[in-house]
Parts: structure tokens; C-alpha cells; sequence
């Protein structure tokens, strides 16, 4: 823990930067997300490590709630907040009408939601705000908002809120029946799980995936510190 040691004269000959002892070890440095003991090192001394995503390399958020629904600021805010952070875009998705305790949006609010974002498109520049919602599936596999109203929209994102303790079958068939779904581009915390709060619901994680390629839906990679969801295993599987 005090550095890298001569084992003969007992000097210290690293351990001012972390730089250094890979330096001293003739390995290219490893990030600390990827010290995880899964092939790091391997990979270092062929020089394949992975490229991490920077910052600044994001230039978009499509899963955002304002105030329309149980977020904190209105979409003017948010799209000029993430502007400042160097965003092209943003996506507007608040919580679909059975979440009543989220406040949910009814199909009369969401209409006026869309119509809100057209007319901020209007007076931004070099910035889009992309209009969407995070629609539930319903316990009974069904989505909250009719195609009709889903056809309005540039993203839908669909996702469990309800109904956690389904069987594995049945929670399987919702999932698989929203991404069949011709509108839903997204399917958020595909597994529920909630850090500390709240397991994983049971699901067959294989035909999930089988069926986001085949249908080309987007799993989310939620990185709300409570989710990370889906998690870095699901994520190797998919890639």
C-alpha cells in the first residue's frame, strides 16, 4: 500500500502517482472502473484495453423526467442545462398515467406536452428536444397509452413498474410483448432492481436480449447509482 519496494535494498522505486507503478511495471495504465480482477491485466499487456466512454464524448440524455411528472425542473430548464454540458439533444420522457403516485401523465397532458416542446424547438439553436414518455406495461402485459398517442412521439421508452413478484414466464412475456411493440424504442431498468432497496424481478435475461436484437430495441443502461441497470454482467452478455 506504500508503493512498489526493491526487494534487495528495500527503496521505494514507485508510488508518488499511480502512473508511475504501471510505469515501473511496463503496463499501460488501467483505469480504476476496469480493476475488477475479469482479465484487466491480460488485456493491458496485449494492449487491448477497452476505450472508456468520457464525459465528453455524451452528447445526449434520452430518459429525463421535469416537473409535468415527479422531476424537479420544466423542460425550458433541463434543455438549458444540458446545452451548458455540451448536449445536441435531450428527450423528455415522464411517467405514463398508472403511475398516479409519479404523476403521471394522462393522454390529454401528454398531447399538451408535445405541443409545448414543438413550440421550445422553435427558439433553440443547435439543440434538439425530442418528445417522448416512459410508458408502463402493465401487469397484465398491456402499455399504458394507445399506439395512436405512441405515434405521436420521437422516443418511447417502456418499463415495469408494477407486478415485480410475476413469475419469471409472465414478467418475460411483458418485456417481450412492449419490444414487439412498433413504437417502443427503449425498454428502461430492464431488471427493476433497486441497490439496497429492492431485488431483481425474475426474468429470462436470454430472451430479452434475443428479442431487443431481433426487434432492434434498445436496453437501457440506467446509471442512477440506486439501478445500474442493467448490470456490467448483462451488459458483457449483450456485447
Amino acid at each position: 500500500e506504500y508503493g512498489v519496494f526493491d526487494v534487495k535494498t528495500d527503496r521505494r522505486v514507485a508510488g508518488e502517482s499511480e502512473e508511475e507503478i504501471y510505469q515501473i511495471l511496463n503496463l499501460p495504465f488501467i483505469p480504476p472502473e476496469l480493476r475488477e480482477d475479469r482479465g484487466e491485466i491480460k488485456a493491458a499487456q496485449e494492449n487491448k484495453l477497452p476505450q472508456l466512454i468520457e464525459y465528453s464524448q455524451i452528447k445526449g440524455d434520452l430518459h429525463l423526467h421535469t416537473k409535468w411528472s415527479d422531476g424537479a425542473h420544466t423542460i425550458r430548464q433541463m434543455a438549458e442545462e444540458a446545452k451548458k454540458m455540451g448536449y445536441k439533444y435531450i428527450a423528455i420522457t415522464d411517467h405514463s398515467q398508472s403511475l398516479k403516485f409519479a404523476g403521471g401523465l394522462t393522454e390529454e397532458r401528454l398531447r399538451e406536452q408535445i405541443e409545448e416542446i414543438r413550440k421550445l424547438n422553435q427558439g433553440l439553436d443547435d439543440f434538439t428536444v425530442l418528445s417522448g414518455i416512459e410508458v408502463d406495461i402493465k401487469s397484465d402485459g398491456s402499455l399504458d397509452f394507445s399506439d395512436e398517442i405512441l405515434s405521436k412521439l420521437d422516443v418511447v421508452i417502456a418499463a415495469i413498474h408494477s407486478g415485480f413478484k410475476q413469475e419469471s414466464k409472465i414478467i418475460t412475456e411483458r418485456l417481450v410483448g412492449a419490444m414487439q411493440n412498433r413504437f417502443v424504442s427503449i425498454i428502461a431498468h430492464p431488471t427493476g432492481r433497486l441497490i439496497g432497496y429492492r431485488e431483481s424481478y425474475q426474468v429470462d435475461i436470454d430472451k430479452i436480449m434475443d428479442m431487443a436484437a431481433k426487434t432492434k430495441t434498445i436496453l437501457e443502461i440506467n446509471a442512477y447509482p440506486e439501478r445500474l441497470d442493467l448490470n456490467d454482467i448483462y451488459c458483457r452478455m449483450a456485447k
